[in-house]
């Protein structure tokens, strides 16, 4: 039986059930364990989410780290250029391993830590408690003012491991990365808020992240039990530092080839990849000179082929493979009747 438990097929199946219990040195023990999440309804963005994760074409070294990232439950740190996916594979992880909606944490130069565990709403409590004598003499649900984050929501003890996506770490402030390490390590991390009341209130209803779902936190402490699919994606815009790196495992996502191409591209569009072998040969040449996406790709043999007759293919397609980076000083010129 192969070792690898994500395949990369895009069908969905049970095979998270055959991960082997994690080394001695990343075992978790938190508890109640909780089930998975049910998928939420097919909204039109879920939809166009579970499309890109049928579709997701992986290389070979993409699966195994993936599958070494399971294995060994550390964070896998995923960079490459704009548009070579890297967002992409968490929710292709998620949907063939049946491991509910991914938790996305998209980073910017203010997120914190904080951000992506809890966020806790101290004026609406006091003005709840102002207004409500009971509240006063029994003591309020502090529950009721929190809500976990992303990353808070990730390290619940869930029965398997959900899927987290740290979206662009490189635009974080300098100090998250470190900051992560801890909570990564242990598994776990404490609520002061709900500590502080534990006394009296060590139960508490919280609710979680993605859906109307709530989780009951005891005395203000959360414990994985199944390490989350953490999935740290960086366009490699800045340095992490070494004790952060080590402790994840790195992949780079490199640009798809031609071969690669046609079958991202027959993936996503089906019987219209027959008359994009041109697009992708114009592509790959305009790609050796700058920065382009492979959905520009998808883009140009989608509208193409809707097009009207007479339409001039290689200036529209030129149109759409804009490059991606400003220091393009020029376009170049190609003769797409010799392509």
């Amino acid at each position: 039986m192969t070792w690898l438990i994500y395949d990369g097929s895009g069908r969905p199946h049970d095979g998270i059930s055959r991960l082997p219990v994690p080394p001695p040195w990343r075992v978790f023990d938190g508890g109640p364990v909780l089930p998975l999440p049910r998928t939420a309804g097919a909204s039109a963005q879920r939809r166009a989410q579970q499309h890109q994760a049928v579709a997701y074409q992986p290389e070979p070294e993409t699966v195994e780290l993936v599958n070494a990232a399971m294995y060994l439950r550390r964070p896998l740190l995923v960079t490459g250029l704009p548009g070579v996916g890297k967002s992409t594979l968490a929710y292709a992880i998620a949907h063939e391993l049946r491991l509910g909606p991914v938790l996305h944490w998209p980073i910017t130069s203010r997120t914190t830590l904080k951000d992506g565990l809890y966020q806790y709403d101290p004026l609406s409590r006091l003005q709840a408690v102002q207004q409500d004598q009971a509240a006063r003499e029994d003591g309020d649900d502090l529950g009721s003012y929190l809500r976990l984050g992303p990353l808070g929501t990730a390290l619940l003890p869930y029965e398997h491991p959900r899927v987290l996506l740290v979206d662009e770490l490189d635009k974080s402030d300098l100090d998250l990365p470190n900051d992560l390490l801890t909570v990564f390590e242990n598994g776990d991390y404490e609520i002061p808020e709900l500590m502080r009341v534990a006394g009296r209130q060590p139960v508490c209803s919280v609710p979680i992240a993605d859906g109307m779902d709530r989780a009951t936190i005891t005395n203000g402490i959360v414990r994985c039990r199944a390490f989350p699919i953490v999935v740290l994606t960086s366009n490699a815009e800045r340095e992490f530092p070494p004790a952060f790196l080590r402790r994840c495992i790195r992949l780079n996502l490199k640009e798809p080839g031609p071969e690669q191409l046609a079958k991202i591209v027959r993936a996503h569009l089906g019987d219209l990849a027959d008359s994009g072998a041109d697009l992708i040969h114009r592509f790959l040449e305009r790609r050796s000179v700058g920065d382009l996406a492979t959905d520009q790709l998808l883009n140009a043999i989608y509208l193409l082929n809707r097009a009207e007759t007479g339409v001039d293919r290689a200036e529209l397609a030129d149109r759409i493979f804009s490059y991606l980076s400003p220091d393009v000083a020029a376009e170049p010129e190609l003769d797409y009747d010799r392509l």
